[in-house]
């Protein structure tokens, strides 16, 4: 595929997170871009105020007929998210159209460009997303394709002026093997989507795969204590080639050290909170320090870095109320959100709101799940979101409930969630989840604000 050809780009699932940033860089280029997914959500409706229209219903006599034929001027990208049955992605098969996964196409256009690849279970976005600020601010520049929404940029896609690309690396349906990196980061490597790997080896065997593709002479820089190797190994604390040491917080903002080597650079303000952020700032210092980019140039852009959305979000901060939004929707995700959003606020009891995200995933970390949410001080647990699955027989929210050791817990719907807090009005107020959870997020602030 020779993407100089590309006049019309059609994105199905165009809603996710990556796919609006395949979108968004194709109409930056010129093309003509449209899309499906199906329900209307505020990043669609964004879409639609830039020029990108969307249609929430499958049916083809919707799409416009310039994009009914097969052409080479004529782009079809789907996610693996979208439902099989789906009647559009079939209609274009059957039309002889050759429908490119978002990673293909991420591949194909990061192959001429030295890319920066950031993998992992956790910790990508965060640190995709640091990796770009750092270029960025330092003037070093890049482009990027991140899994969330930069705050400082208020965008998942960044244009720069030379030919370094930053990319989120999903390993979800082996996405991430399409990249040939020049230097790869691997933040964890915890089990998940099992329902696509079946355990925990296979999912291993994928990410050693994608260290392979690493170029010759390029780098892979590994968190410590994974169950494979690479160049660099780095940590939180754990002395190893990279890692953070004497980290402390004060008032509300975490401070440590980067230790490499002969290199060490002192007492460095973090832009967002968290433990599990200070080891990400770890990785991306030492992509930054690899590009040769000066030691306070880094460090500036960590203090100005905002972080991502709804990566540990504060969507209210004052005096009397604190409520923060984060996306944790794997056990060892909401551990690391949890225990940083109780080590800065030691004193106020801790209101959580989760919405568990895949019946798969809750029955494959039920008991981890039960544990780290114990955290808790006042649990509202809503139902789980189904995504892509159908659901699973005696897998539900009332069995993860009934595990739970939480004094104060309740079952809820959203309406529910909405009452209590206007009930309540919880002084530390955290919403975690991956799925619909943030529709409640604007009304939560209002009731807080009101």
């Amino acid at each position: 595929m020779n993407l100089d050809h590309i006049k019309r780009v059609y994105l199905l699932g165009i809603g996710g997170i990556g796919m609006s940033g395949l979108a968004r860089y194709f109409k930056h280029l010129g093309c003509d871009v449209q899309g499906y997914d199906r329900t209307e959500t505020e990043l669609t409706r964004t879409l639609v105020q830039e020029g990108i229209p969307v249609i929430y219903q499958d049916d083809i006599t919707l799409v416009p007929a310039a994009y009914q034929q097969p052409s080479d001027e004529t782009l079809l990208i789907f996610t693996p998210a979208i439902p099989q049955e789906l009647q559009l992605k079939a209609y274009f098969a059957a039309q002889g159209f050759k429908l490119y996964k978002r990673s293909e196409v991420l591949g194909i256009i990061s192959a001429s460009r030295f890319t920066i690849a950031v993998a992992g279970t956790h910790g990508k976005t965060t640190t995709s997303t640091m990796i770009a600020h750092v270029l960025k601010d330092s003037g070093f520049d890049c482009s990027a394709f991140l899994g969330g929404i930069s705050s400082n940029y208020n965008s998942n896609v960044l244009y720069g002026a030379n030919n370094v690309v930053v990319v989120e690396a999903d390993e979800y349906d082996r996405s991430f093997l399409t990249l040939h990196p020049n230097i790869a980061v691997v933040t964890s490597a915890d089990p998940d989507h099992l329902d696509i790997y079946g355990d925990a080896q296979h999912l291993v065997a994928s990410f050693e795969l994608f260290l392979q593709r690493v170029v010759p002479d390029g780098s892979a820089i590994v968190k410590k204590g994974l169950p494979f190797g690479g160049d660099v190994t780095y940590a939180k604390e754990d002395p190893c080639d990279a890692y953070a040491r004497s980290i402390r917080v004060e008032e509300g903002v975490f401070y440590f050290d980067y230790a490499a080597g002969d290199t060490v650079i002192a007492d460095i303000p973090l832009g967002i909170p968290g433990f599990h952020n200070v080891e990400n700032a770890v990785a991306a210092i030492t992509v930054a320090l690899q590009l040769g980019i000066a030691a306070d140039k880094i460090k500036s852009a960590l203090a100005s870095f905002k972080g991502a959305k709804r990566r540990f979000e504060y969507v209210v901060k004052t005096s009397a109320q604190v409520y923060i939004d984060d996306y944790a929707h794997h056990p060892e995700e909401l551990r690391a959100f949890l225990t940083s959003v109780k080590k800065l606020y030691p004193t106020k009891q801790l209101t959580v709101v989760f919405q568990p995200h895949l019946y798969s995933r809750t029955r494959d970390f039920i008991d981890g799940f039960a544990e780290v949410l114990g955290l808790a001080d006042q649990l509202l647990l809503m139902d789980i979101y189904p995504a892509r699955e159908q659901p699973i027989e005696g897998v539900d929210s009332a069995w993860l409930f009934d595990k739970i050791d939480v004094a104060q817990k309740q079952l809820v719907t959203p309406a529910d969630v909405l009452d209590k807090v206007k009930q309540t009005r919880p002084e530390l107020l955290v919403t975690v989840g991956a799925g619909d959870i943030d529709r409640l997020v604007k009304p939560l602030k209002e009731i807080l604000d009101a």
